[in-house]
């Protein structure tokens, strides 16, 4: 062979060879890219070319799907529905043609979709059969009666608000509810005219109340005196006090540590050395931010760590992490102790705090994804109840039950009582605002507990009610009444 036949014979033979490479890097290298990148619309057409799998509560889909026409201005087959979307919006979250997924929906998309690994098989023997691929399910842990308990509760305040209850034996969601709210069909499909200016009209610079903000996952509180359980916890843990009958030696009044500022109670309440039952029936600052200021920081702040502050929960929805400053002088470690300075939670947070009193000190890692589905029903995978940490000693955890259920026995949080079942709580209102002067929020935490000594239901309401008057504003009065109604839901499904 001449020189310029071998050289053409080289060249053509690289030629061949960067083809060969940018063809395996395409398909190996940059596979997953491509599939998952959004102006990839062979991928969108094939993500809405067959039905989605379905959400489940109670065993009832709270999901569908719709044939919707294709033109030369649609090219999706399918879009989704919602059943009593708006009350189920913080579950489900959204999947929409034009906008993306979110919560469930997102979290869960391969298996819906039907796209996930663990569907091959089935999805192979489908194809064997030409049977058109299906998504698979989401069966959650959600109670019915309990979640509209809870969104009809925060509904009728008309504020705004969450509300979150668990199972304190396994960490499961049964409600999950947040005020106010977004119906995910609205925006579901693609039409400029329709779904575009319904996702437009729900953001929040054109809707202050920002309905698509999941408040019960997603939105820290100053959780006031709520946070009081914690401070209570972390005194009979640290050997502070080793009942719920002694003394503690508060004085009234009471100045914050090293200033001439003094903690002041709400009313004329009988706090001046108060036993810590009567303190957390009483709601009283002073007994509560002695305590903690006596504890200091560090102990303080490793007590609020095992109840789960400071960290992200993963549901597998994301939950933002609570706060518990980690950088206090004595004053600000008082003040923290009893739900204020720079102490925040989210709903789901303050839920679990009273949901590891309830379960004897054991915390449970929240979930609310029971199982996932293939399309024939085949359990693909079935959640563990997991332990999160154990805030409390058993001994202590009862003590500290005790003193709950004094506060809604004869204190502050008479509005929750049961008949026939026992129930522990703690009410919070708080501050909100520069020098609280905007309407503060109203808290209260609870749990239920049957004859049998179980446990069925521990839960966490927050309400901001921007209309109501100042003086009317109170956990016991706007929120424990809510968790009443969700507790009680969750009893009768027991029976």
């Amino acid at each position: 062979m001449n020189k310029p036949l071998r050289r053409i014979a080289i060249f053509c033979g690289l030629l061949v060879l960067a083809l060969l490479v940018r063809d395996n890097w395409l398909q190996y290298v940059q596979a997953d890219t491509l599939r998952s990148d959004t102006e990839n619309r062979r991928v969108l057409i094939a993500r809405y070319s067959t039905p989605r799998g379905d959400i489940i509560v109670d065993g009832n889909p709270i999901t569908g799907s719709k044939k919707t026409p294709t033109d030369s201005l649609n090219d999706f087959a399918y879009k989704r529905t919602y059943k009593d979307g708006a009350m189920w919006a913080p579950v489900t979250g959204f999947a929409s043609q034009a906008f993306g997924a979110t919560q469930l929906e997102s979290v869960e998309d391969g298996i819906l979709t039907g796209d996930d690994d663990r569907l091959f098989f089935r999805n192979t023997l489908d194809m064997l059969t030409g049977k058109p691929k299906q998504g698979g399910n989401v069966v959650t842990t959600l109670n019915a009666a309990a979640q509209k308990a809870a969104y009809d509760g925060l509904k009728n305040v008309g504020g705004k608000g969450a509300a979150v209850a668990l199972d304190p034996q396994t960490g499961a969601i049964l409600a999950l509810a947040s005020y106010p709210s977004y119906d995910p069909s609205s925006f579901a499909g693609n039409s400029t005219s329709i779904d575009s200016k319904a996702w437009t009209a729900l953001q929040k610079k054109n809707n202050p109340s920002d309905p698509m903000l999941n408040r019960a996952l997603r939105e820290t509180y100053p959780p006031g005196s709520t946070f009081k359980v914690v401070t209570a916890a972390a005194a009979l843990e640290n050997g502070l006090y080793n009942s719920a009958d002694q003394n503690t030696d508060s004085p009234l009044p009471y100045i914050l540590p090293n200033t001439q500022t003094e903690l002041k109670n709400e009313g004329n309440i009988p706090c001046k050395n108060a036993t810590m039952r009567v303190a957390l029936q009483f709601s009283c600052n002073t007994v509560f931010g002695k305590i903690g200021a006596d504890l200091g920081k560090d102990k303080m702040l490793e007590e609020a760590k095992k109840f789960g502050f400071d960290s992200e929960q993963f549901t597998p929805v994301r939950a933002n992490a609570s706060n518990f400053p980690d950088k206090m002088d004595r004053p600000q470690t008082a003040l923290s102790s009893i739900g204020q300075f720079e102490t925040a939670a989210t709903p789901l947070q303050m839920a679990m705090v009273a949901s590891a009193v309830a379960n004897d000190g054991k915390l449970m890692k929240p979930y609310m994804v029971d199982k996932l589905e293939a399309s024939s029903l085949d359990t693909l995978t079935q959640t563990q109840p997991e332990e999160l940490s154990r805030p409390l000693s058993e001994k202590n955890a009862q003590v500290l039950q005790s003193m709950m259920e004094t506060v809604v026995q004869k204190g502050t949080g008479t509005n929750a009582q049961l008949p026939g079942v026992t129930v522990g709580g703690k009410t919070g209102t708080a501050q909100h605002g520069l020098n609280n002067s905007e309407k503060p929020y109203a808290w209260f935490i609870s749990y239920a507990k049957l004859p049998d000594g179980s446990s069925p239901v521990a839960v966490a309401v927050v309400v901001e009610d921007d209309k109501a008057n100042r003086d009317d504003i109170s956990g016991g009065g706007l929120a424990a009444p809510i968790a009443k109604n969700v507790m009680e839901a969750v009893v009768k499904s027991k029976k």
